[in-house]
């Protein structure tokens, strides 16, 4: 059995990593917005924290009814009550990773977790 599992290019609007790479912890999406276009819905979560991490465009979240304008290169967490939906700006796509992971979950990291 092999302590690894690779899969090839995220391809289309969305990709969800959770089945694909067989993940116990965490889902992660890749997910393209055209220009103009947005998520259709509002959402929040019960448990998980999302972080987002811009690939490239341009666009905006509204969290809570407050807009915040994204670019590449930008990271944001938002909490799992916060209400959110996000945006393309007119003239341009944005592309973003989307880290889902259960809140308050981490109990140690990077050398801390280290053989």
């Amino acid at each position: 059995m092999s302590n690894y599992t690779k899969i090839g290019k995220a391809v289309g609007a969305r990709t969800e990593l959770h089945d694909k790479l067989n993940l116990t912890g965490a889902e992660i999406s890749v997910n393209t917005l055209e220009a103009g276009s947005c998520v259709p819905f509002v959402h929040a979560h019960k448990e998980n924290e999302e972080i987002y991490f811009i690939i490239s465009g341009k666009g905006k979240v509204t969290v809570d009814d407050e807009e915040i304008t994204l670019s590449e290169g930008d990271w944001i967490k938002i909490a799992p009550a916060g209400k959110r939906q996000f945006f393309a700006s007119s003239d341009s796509q944005i592309s973003y990773i989307c880290i889902q992971v259960k809140a308050g979950s981490l109990g140690a990291y990077t050398a801390d977790d280290a053989l």
